[in-house]
């Protein structure tokens, strides 16, 4: 299902044993019109649009990690709130949920600024500090879709009041899994908790639409059988229900980051949505018009790095402007295409759950021999991939341990049909996750990957006994470092 990026970094993985796999290529390369009038409506027209008919806009923004290695997803965030101040959007009206540990890291080499392209401008100034930190919480995230400012612990208070005729925006960003979406603490997102809470905001009578636009790997997987039609909400994801999202304007890439950044500066999707807002009047521009930007762009034929890029909800939704959740740049009132090459993929890209080991490696590469650095790089590479390695074999024994060994591959790597939700059983889902994790150890940001196999166990009819029984036999101890649950907590 991935393939990691060439050159250096392909052969580092090769050496320490990372399997590299293959995917489908379903579009052409990406082709932008040079003019408006084929693309947008017939003879570009202006349309004229204020508060008074489109309602309040609102936006919540949140990138679901922390670390230097993930630098992009903070990048990313700054970059679109950057993008929704331009487009008119008001600062009370716009929710930003990041840890707040990259633009001050000792690893930025640019102390105070975060970039989200090689060549561009500092996106972090002006960005609010809503909820940063041990603020940015499942809890707190969903409080805030809601309107709930009496459910909220810290931060700023600040939430999405919206009234009737108002239109929402949601991006975000971060490690996933099937079912899952990461956060930089304890407990994760899954899935049925937040399309519960977009239904509550739905019954509610607090908006007129709701957009959703989602990178992580396996996105696809949050809405598919789950996001039914007829709640004004139309979702986008970066990736489909069994594959991985990727990171962009990494080290070892074409464009890469400026030879002092060893991560990636973006994620794929999430830069061609917002560098295509960017240039773009969204008063003329469509989400559907966007989304098939997108989809060309993030797909990538040009190589096979890349995933594909989904739509889900009320997908008729997508007739509608960009400008009414994401306001228009000025600037852009004229703008015509320029050539078709402007907005092209980049030639590799880099599996969203690989993005540490990148950074991991390219740091001990520039480090002098002998530095106090070049050991830290080495620590910090060996213990990620030890995790990996345990967390893999963990799962693997535990399947065996249930099923014996000839079906356990079987049963572990079912993928249910289109149009299905990922388990039954979302409580079951929790509790054996819970369960591994109390005797195997935390699965965090790579370890979501294994989150179908955990589901396919309740779909088999698993309980909470025998997974323990399982778990305590295959992980008779498991890594104490920074990626265990003994520092992480529990996902779920």
């Amino acid at each position: 299902m991935t393939r990691l990026a060439t050159g250096v970094i392909l052969l580092l993985f090769a050496i320490c044993g990372l399997s590299v796999g293959s995917r489908d290529i379903v579009e052409d390369v990406i082709r932008l019109p040079s003019e408006a009038s084929s693309f947008f409506r017939p003879g570009g027209a202006h349309v004229a649009e204020d508060d008074d008919s489109t309602g309040t806009r609102w936006a919540i923004l949140i990138a679901g990690s922390s670390g230097y290695w993930n630098y992009r997803h903070q990048a990313d965030v700054c970059h679109a709130y950057q993008l929704l101040r331009k487009g008119g959007l008001k600062e009370e009206n716009i929710v930003v949920f990041m840890y707040d540990d990259i633009a001050y890291n000792e690893e930025n080499p640019r102390p105070g600024i975060i970039i989200n392209n090689p060549h561009g401008e500092d996106v972090y100034k002006g960005v609010p500090k809503d909820y940063t930190g041990e603020d940015v919480t499942v809890n707190n995230f969903l409080a805030a879709i809601l309107g709930n400012k009496t459910a909220l612990t810290g931060g700023s208070g600040k939430v999405v009041d919206s009234g009737p005729n108002d239109h929402i925006f949601i991006y975000y960003t971060d490690h996933g899994g099937p079912g899952i979406l990461g956060m930089p603490t304890n407990p994760y997102l899954y899935a049925n908790d937040l399309i519960d809470v977009l239904k509550k905001k739905h019954a509610s009578g607090t908006y007129k639409s709701l957009v959703f636009y989602l990178e992580a790997c396996e996105s696809g997987s949050i809405f598919e059988g789950l996001l039914p039609k007829g709640l004004n909400i139309y979702a986008t994801t970066a990736a489909n229900a069994v594959e991985s999202s990727w990171g962009t304007y990494c080290p070892g890439e074409y464009p890469s980051p400026p030879p002092e950044y060893d991560t990636c500066l973006g994620d794929l999707y999430s830069v061609a949505w917002m560098e295509d807002s960017d240039i773009h009047n969204l008063q003329t521009e469509t989400l559907y018009q966007q989304y098939q930007l997108v989809k060309r762009r993030t797909a990538n034929d040009n190589s096979a790095y890349g995933s594909h890029v989904m739509q889900y909800g009320d997908t008729g939704l997508s007739t509608n402007n960009l400008f009414l959740y994401m306001g228009t740049n000025p600037a852009n009132d004229n703008y015509t295409f320029v050539d078709e090459n402007s907005l092209r993929p980049p030639s590799k890209a880099v599996n969203q759950r690989d993005a540490d080991l990148v950074h991991f490696w390219h740091k001990y590469r520039k480090a002098p021999d002998g530095s106090t650095r070049k050991v830290k790089a080495q620590k910090q590479f060996v213990e990620a991939m030890s995790h990996r390695m345990h967390i893999d074999n963990s799962m693997k024994l535990v399947g065996k341990l249930l099923f014996g060994i000839e079906k356990a591959s079987e049963v572990m790597n079912e993928i249910r049909p289109a149009g299905k939700p990922l388990v039954d059983d979302w409580m079951c889902l929790k509790t054996l996750v819970r369960t591994f994790e109390t005797h195997c150890g935390s699965l965090s940001q790579y370890g979501m990957k294994h989150m179908r196999s955990i589901a396919n166990l309740c779909n088999a009819g698993i309980g909470e006994e025998q997974m323990a029984e399982a778990s305590a036999q295959a992980c008779v101890s498991f890594p104490s470092g920074p990626w265990s649950s003994l520092n992480k907590g529990f996902s779920a």
